[in-house]
């Protein structure tokens, strides 16, 4: 019967040998150009995991230098008031100050509620009844109910946009009030609600909702007022529709939560503290950026038991696009600024190329001259900004662009590995094959050999007695 030949062998049938480890050496010995591309694609993946960590610790830079850059964004201030009652913010373009202030009255949105009803009436012709709401400017919105279901009549006002919107509210035994609420705040907001038409309410012959005698309005429309320089011959009236004053000093907000009987004032300080935290952290994040760039290009050297010492270096050592960056970063602080170094104002360059900030020689340059050493920060900001966004910027920045040449060589590598493999994977079959025909030979030589031995045997063997 015919053997069939498949694609595996056992080991040695024949000559004894371990073919498969013959053929795993000649192959692990061929593959060596193999093992050389993978040890080149994970040298390049740990750059790029390099390259990457260093590109999330330049763009946090950059969007705290940016920040910082913005107009008056180192300007900033305190802002203390003597009564609870009011609060307050005061924005960049503030200055220092103070002002009194008495609030008279709270903003309020109109809130009216009507008589009750158990459904919405209906005119002589048994159609619901029409509703207008009039707002403050005197625009007429005239409302018809689709049905005297007061759920309706809540959808009708609703969908009008008549300047006030309504719910339904028990009013106890089965009847329910319409509660209106202005859309608008404050003063502006007011506005009438009439049972009838629009041209009924000019006429004069639409009843005033608010007006029955179980309806209320239970808030009025009116705007927060507050009295400046009370008692002087300057004193004025500002007022808002909400209870927030804008603008009462140049950058100042005041909100009032209750009235005041007597005036409170409000004070404008230098936050000389807040700025100083922003420049402390500009410091921070500049050297966490040249630390990781130092540390990554760090040389090592190790001992051996011999007493042999290797150096070794980082992955950005010798790197100089990586150089760049970090000379870059470092001139974008470390420059004069009006002909004055960075260090008068705190900032201080380390003989290791790193930073340190002297938070009192800071406070000491703010005291002296605040507005030039908020400038010199937003200037050193600024630089830093504009140097970290073209080594960042996903298109043409020199990180990116890095991780990008990186990216497209581990492919290249990639393809040729898997090529490799296909070759590698062929040639393998090719070895076995060729010691399975050897084993296959060396088995026939046997069995012949095996043959003639007992033919020779036969032929020498002394004859049997008959």
């Amino acid at each position: 019967m015919e053997q069939t030949t498949v694609g595996t062998s056992i080991d040695g049938l024949a000559s004894g040998l371990n073919t498969t480890a013959i053929i795993d050496s000649l192959i692990a010995v061929e593959g060596l150009p193999q093992q050389q591309l993978k040890a080149k694609a994970a040298a390049n993946q740990s750059m790029i995991a390099a390259l990457q960590g260093l590109n999330t610790r330049l763009t946090l830079l950059n969007s705290s230098a940016t920040a910082m850059a913005r107009p008056g964004a180192t300007n900033l201030f305190t802002v203390v008031t003597n009564n609870p009652a009011l609060t307050a913010t005061a924005s960049t373009s503030a200055a220092p100050g103070s002002v009194d202030l008495t609030v008279s009255q709270l903003s309020s949105t109109k809130v009216g509620v009507t008589e009750a009803f158990t459904s919405w009436p209906t005119d002589a012709s048994g159609n619901p009844v029409h509703l207008t709401l009039v707002d403050k400017s005197g625009k007429a919105t005239e409302i018809t109910p689709s049905s005297t279901s007061l759920d309706d009549v809540v959808t009708a006002i609703n969908a009008a946009g008549g300047g006030a919107t309504a719910m339904k509210v028990p009013a106890g035994n089965g009847t329910y009030r319409l509660q209106l609420t202005s859309t608008t705040a404050g003063a502006a907001g007011d506005f009438k609600a009439y049972q009838g038409t629009a041209a009924e309410v000019t006429a004069g012959t639409a009843p005033d909702m608010f007006a029955q005698p179980t309806a209320a309005v239970i808030k009025p429309a009116q705007d927060a007022t507050a009295v400046l320089y009370a008692g002087t011959a300057a004193q004025q009236t500002i007022t808002s529709s909400t209870n927030t004053f804008k603008e009462v000093l140049p950058g100042l907000s005041i909100t009032a939560t209750a009235v005041t009987t007597t005036p409170a004032t409000i004070t404008v300080t230098s936050d000389t503290a807040g700025t100083s935290k922003q420049a402390a952290d500009l410091v921070k994040a500049v050297n966490d950026v040249l630390g990781f760039i130092s540390d990554s290009a760090a040389v090592a050297t190790t001992s051996s038991s011999a007493g042999t010492t290797a150096a070794k270096g980082g992955i950005f050592t010798g790197n100089y696009a990586i150089r760049s960056v970090s000379a870059a970063v470092t001139e974008a602080v470390v420059a004069p600024i009006n002909g004055k170094s960075p260090a008068e104002y705190g900032i201080i360059i380390e003989k290791d190329g790193s930073f340190t900030y002297n938070a009192d020689k800071f406070a000491a340059a703010m005291a002296a001259d605040p507005a030039a050493t908020q400038n010199a920060l937003s200037t050193i900001s600024t630089r830093v900004a504009d140097a970290t966004k073209k080594m960042t910027d996903s298109i043409s920045g020199t990180v990116p662009q890095l991780v990008k040449g990186r990216n497209s060589e581990v492919s290249d590598l990639n393809k040729q590995i898997a090529s490799w493999d296909t070759r590698l994977a062929n040639r393998r079959e090719t070895l076995r094959a060729m010691y399975n025909n050897m084993e296959s030979l060396l088995g026939t030589f046997k069995a012949q050999a095996s043959w003639l031995s007992g033919q020779l045997a036969s032929l020498t063997a002394p004859a049997s007695n008959s």
